[in-house]
């Protein structure tokens, strides 16, 4: 599989941060969970071990998604936009997939001329990372 993530790598079009925009989608349904950064080793490892990894800003450092929430997404399938841009991982999300403890990270909406909160949490956050 390294031969693969060497060849997806060397399509993928990073920033000048070496990073590239991720959106995870639930595979089944179509959900979209969120967006994070991955940089060339988050990729690598993604595609290695079939567990989402992304590139922490923050920490600066690889984040292993549900590492310390045990909300993990497994990869079903590894796909980028024409421009390569842009990373669509299609994966089986298990539990919430944003901090927040709702189930996915779009849950502020403009409906009706009013901004609203369409989602509610499903997980106190003290609980996942405590």
């Amino acid at each position: 599989m390294s031969d693969v993530a060497d060849k997806v790598i060397g399509e993928l079009a990073f920033n000048s941060e070496g990073l590239v925009p991720a959106i995870a989608q639930q595979a089944d349904t179509g959900e979209v969970l969120m967006m994070a950064w991955m940089n060339a080793d988050a990729v690598r490892e993604t595609l290695t071990t079939g567990r989402v990894c992304y590139w922490s800003r923050s920490r600066g450092a690889l984040w292993r998604k549900g590492e310390s929430s045990g909300q993990i997404q497994e990869l079903r399938e590894f796909r980028w936009d024409c421009d390569s841009d842009t990373i669509l991982l299609q994966v089986d999300q298990t539990g919430v997939a944003c901090h927040t403890g709702r189930r996915n990270c779009f849950f502020n909406a403009v409906r009706d001329g009013d901004v609203v909160v369409i989602a509610d949490v499903e997980k106190d956050p003290g609980e996942l990372y405590s």
